[in-house]
């Protein structure tokens, strides 16, 4: 199984993609920014290149991760990453891990699967963090709402796009 770095790229254009739709006016972006306390003119001026920039950077961790959360063959390698011979293919080791691989690889590699482990993702880490942050920022329910729907629905298509394309 070979890391695919594609996928990853691609999977970190999504929080971009999704956000432009998300975060568009007639959609949720009025609600994001009266919830935000956020105005227009609050918003002119900032350095869009700095946080499209930095936010693409954030963006292709989050894929690098959901590798780890969508595709279980990659606990294959964690599970046997100190076992001596694990690297040689030759080995009995090595040769364990291989006739795994051989057996198991395709196994839950779908866009469907990948996308139930991001939107568990999305309900289970990002609404927890964004919810506490938001209660001690003093934001209230809609706040907490517009964004972790938001995450929930990336992190669904970006472990989709991570898990399905083998």
């Amino acid at each position: 199984m070979t890391f695919n770095w594609i996928a990853v790229i691609i999977a970190a254009l999504v929080p971009t993609l999704v956000g432009f739709v998300w975060y568009h006016p007639k959609v949720m972006g009025n609600a994001w920014m009266k919830a935000s306390g956020l105005t227009e003119e609050s918003l002119k001026g900032a350095n869009m290149a700095m946080i499209f920039g930095v936010s693409l950077v954030l963006s292709i961790l989050l894929a690098f991760n959901m590798n780890f959360v969508t595709i279980h063959q990659m606990h294959l390698f964690s599970l046997m990453a100190d076992t001596p011979g694990v690297n040689d293919p030759s080995s009995e080791a090595g040769q364990f891990l291989n006739s795994l691989l051989e057996r198991f690889n395709g196994n839950y590699r779908s866009f469907k699967h990948g996308a139930l482990h991001g939107a568990l993702s999305g309900v289970f880490f990002a609404l927890p963090i964004l919810g506490t942050s938001a209660l001690f920022e003093r934001k209230g329910f809609k706040y907490i709402a517009v964004n972790a729907g938001y995450w929930i629905i990336t992190l669904a298509l970006m472990g989709g796009v991570i898990c399905g394309m083998v």
